[in-house]
């Protein structure tokens, strides 16, 4: 009955962030199943220290898998090209042991040059500068662009989406100042709701193509702060609706998702996975997080949250915490959506490790 809720929902109020396909057609179905490589080693954290080259042997042996290729030129070529203004979404907030891995970026971005992207070109981004400072990324430390999302000014007016969920504005929002100087400086609190999110100008305008490199982590609104998240929660303003328990609304990131302009520009989901955590994501919380020293790739983002929920659900129990799922009931719409795989029997798990 709650799944049927969340479908009427976003089929009757979800509004789309652009316009949909003149033409009307119907996105292609996903294939009868989704491929996830998974590379695993023991050293790859020392301590909670990255083995750098051990994650970059582990990045190549999963992005050849994925790409179908045998060599590792050939693999990043087919997935960009020299002229691509191509992204690399991180997970920051989790600081330094918890936030995408050094090492992994470090090995997306020597492919990306394999392609004929120089690392200046390249964009590394998330929401807060405090998180990307803390976690390690610098600019002049690597020779990439590190982006952060500017309050206010860092989102696009026009790429909007609107949902049903209403959520209060805060400082930082794009809509804040306007309507805070137009109301005075005590407006009702009515007054400060918005059923509009506005996306970050990095996604909207700066880039092109994506190598999203989420952590494998839970979040207590929306269950996952997985692949989806990653892509969406960071990159909008008015984004606190989308997590809060008492609502439906982390439905509305599949919206979200299913936009070209988001999940449409996501050519690789690199899933790091060498720390886990499944309590008090997606800030890192050494109580329930433990090196789990492992990588997933795959071309299906909605099949890495779906595994991710199942790891996380089983490390609960273990722990006798409660279960998480039910926040994370959103997920198996993006099945009936068309997004990739849910059901844990069209989801194949392939390692790539030698012997």
């Amino acid at each position: 009955m709650f799944r049927l809720f969340l479908a009427a929902a976003v089929a009757l109020f979800s509004l789309p962030l652009f316009a949909a396909d003149p033409a009307g057609a119907p996105p292609p179905p996903p294939p009868p199943t989704s491929a996830i490589y998974v590379s695993q080693e023991a050293t790859a954290l020392n301590h909670l220290e990255e083995n750098t080259a051990i994650t970059r042997r582990m990045v190549d042996r999963v992005v050849r898998a994925a790409t179908g290729q045998t060599d590792s030129v050939k693999a990043w070529r087919s997935l960009v090209a020299p002229t691509d203004r191509v992204g690399i979404k991180i997970a920051a907030a989790g600081g330094r042991y918890f936030a995408s891995h050094h090492g992994i970026v470090e090995a997306i971005l020597d492919g990306l040059e394999q392609a004929g992207i120089p690392r200046s070109r390249v964009i590394v981004w998330d929401r807060e500068a405090d998180d990307l400072k803390l976690a390690g990324y610098l600019s002049e430390r690597g020779g990439y662009q590190v982006v952060s999302i500017p309050p206010t000014h860092g989102f696009d007016r026009s790429a909007q989406f609107s949902a049903p969920v209403l959520g209060k504005l805060i400082w930082g929002d794009l809509l804040f100042a306007e309507k805070q100087g137009k109301l005075g400086k005590r407006p009702e609190q009515a007054d400060q709701l918005s059923s509009s999110s506005y996306l970050a100008n990095v996604l909207s305008k700066q880039v092109n193509k994506v190598i999203n490199v989420p952590v494998l982590s839970d979040e207590a609104g929306c269950g996952v702060a997985g692949a989806i998240y990653n892509m969406t929660v960071p990159n909008l303003d008015n984004w606190r609706r989308f997590t809060q328990t008492e609502s439906d609304g982390a439905s509305g990131l599949l919206d979200i998702y299913a936009d070209e302009r988001v999940g449409g520009k996501v050519v690789l989901t690199i899933m790091d996975a060498l720390m886990a955590q499944y309590a008090s994501g997606p800030r890192f919380n050494p109580n329930y997080a433990f090196p789990y020293n492992t990588i997933y790739a795959s071309k299906d983002a909605l099949a890495l949250d779906a595994n991710a929920l199942r790891l996380i659900e089983g490390w609960r129990k273990d722990s006798k915490l409660p279960p998480i799922g039910s926040h994370a009931e959103w997920l198996q719409l993006g099945e009936q959506m068309g997004l990739g795989h849910f059901a844990e029997n069209k989801i194949l798990l392939h390692p790539v490790d030698p012997e």
